[in-house]
């Protein structure tokens, strides 16, 4: 089974190895999303969507809603974002019978990019 979760953050950044208009500050409201795989626990949950959205506000939200995303991502594109968010939540996420799947990070509704853990 796949559990899904949505979150939506508001950011700046600016893209510094980059000609182009995002070279130049500016800001989105990004979506994410979380995807864990699992089997059912003795709950008959993979994971509770209550614990699911503290631990994402905690450890990344916290972090990224309303910051500038350059100060601790150096390139913050959109494939960078969702590396750095892959590697905090992975091993936050992990038990016996669970693990983070993938995650997706929008930084307009038509433009986002997929993750999972693969170069």
């Amino acid at each position: 089974m796949i559990l899904v979760k949505e979150f939506e953050f508001d950011a700046a950044h600016n893209l510094i190895n980059y000609k182009g208009k995002c070279e130049k500050l500016h800001g989105h409201t990004y979506k994410l999303v979380v995807k864990l795989k699992g089997r059912k626990d003795n709950e008959d949950m993979i994971y509770d969507f209550v614990d699911l959205k503290k631990l994402v506000k905690e450890n990344i939200l916290v972090e990224f809603d309303h910051g500038y995303i350059n100060d601790f991502i150096e390139q913050p594109t959109a494939e960078n974002i969702a590396e750095y968010i892959w590697n905090k939540l992975e091993k936050l996420i992990e038990r016996e019978n669970v693990n983070l799947h993938e995650i997706e990070v929008w930084e307009t509704k038509n433009s986002g990019i997929i993750y999972n853990g693969e170069y």
